[in-house]
């Protein structure tokens, strides 16, 4: 969902980085959303690199394409099924 604001902005305004980054801070609302995804896309990052997570590359790569409400879930579910299968072995 969040890719089609994007492409939605960036078709009407091209490729203006500069703009983009003054939109999402536009005001109080939209700047505190932005940081928000900021700073929880960091953490995420961040944890992925300290444990060494296999594949972590799939994970950054959703995140800047489709965005950390489509790479987030979908580490937490490739985990839970890691989990489910260590469950089931033992």
């Amino acid at each position: 969902m969040p890719f089609l604001f994007f492409v939605e902005f960036f078709l009407s305004q091209e490729l203006d980085i500069v703009g983009f980054w003054k939109g999402i801070f536009a005001n109080g609302a939209a700047g505190g959303f932005a940081a928000d995804l900021l700073i929880s896309s960091a953490i995420f990052w961040i944890y992925l690199g300290v444990n060494r997570e296999p594949g972590m590359w799939r994970y950054v790569a959703l995140k800047l394409t489709l965005g950390l409400s489509c790479a987030l879930p979908y580490y937490l579910y490739v985990k839970a099924s890691e989990q489910e299968t260590i469950s089931v072995i033992t």
